[in-house]
């Protein structure tokens, strides 16, 4: 006897009710991006080129988000998809870090190469231009704040924006600097610290999402202690052939086979292993089937 039910719908509006916030984040992104790439361009800043760069990652990773979510919607129709499109947001999740991390190395790149010969930028411009940015990044960071606890797409671009709105505090700290100064490797300086910023947080994401890609246990939920709660069920006899794994964010997946006891009733087992699962680490999807102790030896076991 096995017993799994469809709990996607919750998880779907995880980032389903965010849509609009995300919709006004790329909006808003997207007009500060252009405004910043033509005004680095125009000062020869590399702090404002990179923070329309880091910006840039912004605008995707929310495109690829909203992409995620539309087609996450429409794929619950088709009978051949059995756990939808869910894997597409972690999918965007791993792209947005890798596109995150190629703009802080080419920025780290291009910083090193300015350091020996730093040239002039136009401080005032630039100055103007990094304010509207991070005027523009306070009002996406509070946009998109409440859904990166519910989503790892959602927390990917909010990563992003976060780091660009330091960003920015970083470019306005260089063209004060150059105004008052005439320092120029400021500007250099503080493309290096976006940079390096960057880079960790990139890191973290990506490794996020490749977990859940290679189908390894969540770090929050240790699958001895899954084993042992349902050992702990009831009429339970042994556990076996358990597997715990994220399918998207907030979904926690398992399959268990439950050897039982002689004469125990299977219906009453599952009932109280589903009940375990839920109560103690959230787990609402679950696989598991239910043995007699006599045909447990048949099984079918996998060796993985």
């Amino acid at each position: 006897m096995g017993a799994g039910h469809d709990h996607s719908g919750a998880v779907a509006n995880a980032a389903h009710r965010h849509r609009g916030r995300l919709w006004a984040a790329f909006a808003l992104l997207a007009a500060l991006m252009v405004v910043e790439a033509v005004a680095a361009f125009t000062t020869g800043s590399l702090a404002l080129l990179s923070d329309a760069g880091h910006m840039f990652t912004d605008v995707l990773g929310i495109g690829m988000a909203l992409a995620a979510i539309t087609a996450t919607r429409r794929a619950g129709t088709d009978p051949q998809r059995t756990f939808g499109l869910y894997r597409l947001e972690v999918l965007a999740a791993l792209a947005n870090a890798v596109l995150l991390g190629a703009v802080a190395i080419y920025v780290l790149v291009e910083a090193v190469r300015r350091f020996g010969e730093p040239p002039e930028v136009l401080a005032g411009p630039m100055l103007v231009v990094a304010v509207l940015g991070l005027l523009a990044n306070i009002v996406a960071f509070a946009l998109l704040r409440a859904g990166s606890k519910e989503s790892i797409n959602l927390r990917g671009a909010y990563l992003e924006v976060l780091g660009d709105l330091l960003g920015s505090l970083g470019v306005i700290a260089a063209a004060l600097v150059i105004t008052v100064t005439d320092w120029w490797w400021a500007d250099p300086l503080v493309a290096v610290g976006i940079g390096l910023f960057i880079l960790p947080r990139t890191w973290r994401l990506g490794r996020a999402a490749l977990r859940i890609l290679v189908q390894a246990a969540p770090e929050h939920l240790q699958v001895t202690a899954v084993h042992d709660r349902l050992a702990a069920v009831p009429g339970v006899a042994e556990v076996h052939d358990l597997h715990v794994w994220t399918l998207t964010s907030g979904m926690e997946v398992a399959s268990a086979h439950l050897t039982t006891d002689p004469g125990v009733d299977p219906a009453g087992v599952l009932a109280a292993a589903r009940a375990a699962l839920h109560e103690d680490f959230s787990i609402d999807h679950a696989t598991l089937q239910v043995e007699p102790g006599a045909s447990a030896g048949v099984c079918g076991q996998t060796e993985w």
